[in-house]
């Protein structure tokens, strides 16, 4: 396929010619007259959180730069509700020509058809583009909490029996501490808030020993002096954080779980146009200025081909199945 990519050739004809078209490897050839160069017309970046949270920052940095290279508005919608649902919904019904992409926390996407009994739509068949980045979640405790160590929380957890507690505020923070708890054979009880940044105060008071935090918000609390990082739950070392030791090597916990971003469009979008959008997205990703733009709040820049994005999500929604039974998740 011409280096020219995505931006520089293509066309937008009904779903079969533009299908007829790239297969033909048409892609990077001038655009005909009546048959305009994609993006040819404003793409629209959907958003399931409302402007300021870290999805929409996330979308708003791609949009923009994927606008450098095209030329044309990449507009961010927000349609925030239902923990994302009603913009996965949108996207899923939305028409598959490559003018609607969803960014979006993988892990989220993937957990929301086992959180909610009255989904609509089976987010499996989103096509997915890229992925952009992933991050694990911290285990904390309170700035002046006697554990030193993620050992030393273990015995005290043993120890205490129901007297332990923890705080979530999630639904991966949930499992995180559902699998650590019957990992080490504790009767700790969990706590539930509605945001992390709820139960910090509860958590330097000593009311709960510890929390399960997003590396989003938690990395700024963590730098502030807010609370300790005992642990990262992902199987290897985070590049951006890379002093934080792994539950795996802290504590000899078989735990690997992380949140993740990626790209989606609807289902049906021409493959060419699928493949040409994950080169550009990869592209910007691998930039000093993303790494950078993500290393701060914990992530690490994570590119995959469409095909390999897809698998990891297939494998993602299998496994919530298991992981909302641990947790004991009830549908709402």
């Amino acid at each position: 396929m011409s280096a020219m990519g995505i931006f520089a050739g293509g066309f937008r004809a009904a779903v079969h010619a533009a299908v007829a078209a790239f297969s033909c490897g048409l892609l990077g050839l001038p655009a005909q007259a009546q048959t305009p160069a994609y993006p040819a017309q404003d793409v629209h970046v959907i958003v399931g959180f409302a402007p300021g949270s870290g999805p929409d920052i996330t979308a708003r940095f791609m949009a923009e730069r994927l606008q450098r290279r095209s030329g044309k508005p990449f507009l961010v919608e927000n349609k925030p509700g239902a923990v994302g649902n009603i913009a996965t919904e949108y996207v899923a019904r939305a028409r598959p020509d490559g003018y609607t992409i969803y960014i979006t926390g993988g892990s989220a996407l993937v957990a929301g058809p086992y959180l909610f009994k009255n989904m609509t739509i089976d987010v499996t068949r989103l096509e997915t583009i890229a992925t952009l980045a992933r991050a694990p979640i911290l285990m904390v405790v309170g700035v002046n909490s006697p554990y030193r160590t993620l050992a030393d929380l273990t015995a005290a957890m043993r120890a205490k029996g129901d007297k332990a507690s923890y705080g979530t505020a999630f639904p991966t923070a949930r499992v995180l501490g559902a699998i650590y708890r019957q990992d080490i054979g504790s009767k700790a009880v969990e706590v539930q808030y509605r945001t992390s940044a709820d139960w910090v105060n509860d958590l330097n008071s000593g009311t709960i020993d510890f929390g399960f935090v997003d590396s989003a918000s938690g990395i700024g609390m963590a730098n502030a002096g807010r609370f300790r990082v005992l642990a990262i739950t992902t199987a290897e070392r985070s590049q951006a954080i890379p002093d934080y030791p792994t539950m795996r090597e802290a504590g000899g916990h078989k735990i690997d779980l992380m949140s993740w971003w990626a790209a989606f469009a609807p289902a049906g979008t021409p493959k060419p146009i699928i493949t040409e959008l994950n080169a550009a997205m990869s592209e910007i990703v691998s930039t000093g200025e993303a790494r950078a733009f993500f290393r701060a709040t914990g992530n690490d820049v994570w590119t995959t081909s469409p095909e390999e994005a897809r698998a990891f999500f297939l494998k993602d929604y299998k496994n919530w199945a298991e992981y909302v039974k641990i947790a004991g998740i009830e549908p709402q």
